[in-house]
């Protein structure tokens, strides 16, 4: 029945973050060594005194391991400006996938970057559902080639089937239908308007063909980006409730702790018990001792 102010209670928020700090960047290398990388992001409204309106919007962004480094850590950004993930994933190399927000585009030209880009179906079958009442007949045909790819993702699932025999799956059950696929929207281009709906889903697609094919080439890809896209339901659920961070600063404390709440929920831990444990003992631990805190490791180390 106490009463706790909010100040209070953000507060210790901040001072969690602060300690479990030299662990969120342990938490980020470990993600980044991973051979793909999931990244989306979402809109969040920041507290801004300064400003009339008394928001603004910043950022949240996820990064996603692959099933090998199966963790979560988010960044966040005041902005939804291009130096945000530049900077997070300035050692990264490896596949990144992501939807086709241009800020991605200078990663994927510059060969240098070693970045190679993996985009995501359910986002672009989404273009062509919001179509489909405009142009049903064409919409429909795209539909059900995306739902063919889907049957084979689904039945790999089923099966277990992982690696070069995803690979070799997907070359004999995916690749033509994608070929068709191809064809087809290469023909109903000039038929749709440019500015119509079912047209701006058309020249999507056809963009950035390479890298929706780009899953053919190595089972571990993945056809789509939805892991990533759900990890952000928290925020989006919890926006409803908080309605806004505080500051910039509030924001990277959320960033740190919703990184390791993300974390331990992909390593099946009740984040409530690693924060209690992992809170009483960091301050004794070595540099050396670190990783064994990190939640994947923390749950190896339980019965």
């Amino acid at each position: 029945g106490v009463e706790i102010a909010d100040q209070t209670m953000c507060g210790w928020m901040r001072q969690s973050a602060e300690l479990l700090d030299p662990l969120y960047v342990r938490l980020k290398q470990f993600v980044l060594s991973s051979k793909v990388v999931g990244t989306d992001d979402t809109p969040v409204k920041v507290l801004d005194r300064n400003l009339k309106r008394a928001t603004r919007k910043g950022r949240f962004w996820p990064y996603i391991g692959d099933r090998n480094h199966a963790a979560a850590v988010f960044d966040y950004t005041p902005t939804r400006e291009r130096a945000g993930p530049e900077q997070f994933l300035k050692t990264y190399r490896g596949y990144l996938q992501a939807d086709a927000y241009v800020a991605y585009d200078s990663f994927f030209t510059n060969p240098q970057r070693g970045l190679v880009e993996v985009a995501c179906w359910a986002h672009t079958r989404r273009h062509f559902h919001q179509a489909l009442d405009t142009d049903a007949a064409r919409m429909g045909a795209v539909l059900a080639y995306i739902a063919h790819l889907y049957k084979v993702e689904k039945r790999a699932r089923r099966s277990g089937i992982v690696g070069q025999d995803l690979r070799l799956l997907r070359e004999q059950a995916s690749q033509p239908v994608l070929e068709q696929l191809h064809q087809y929207l290469e023909k109903i281009h000039a038929e749709v308007l440019p500015k119509s709906e079912a047209g701006q889903a058309v020249s999507y697609a056809l963009k950035n063909w390479a890298a929706l094919t780009r899953y053919l080439e190595d089972g571990d890809l993945s056809i789509d980006n939805n892991h990533t896209e759900r990890s952000l339901r928290g925020i989006a659920v919890g926006r409803r409730n908080w309605t806004f961070v505080g500051s910039d600063r509030g924001g990277k404390t959320m960033a740190v702790l919703q990184s390791f709440v993300a974390s331990c929920e992909l390593a099946k831990v009740d984040p409530l018990a690693w924060f209690q444990d992992v809170l009483s003992r960091i301050g004794k631990c070595s540099i050396q001792q670190l990783d064994s805190l990190l939640p994947h490791r923390w749950a190896a180390a339980r019965p």
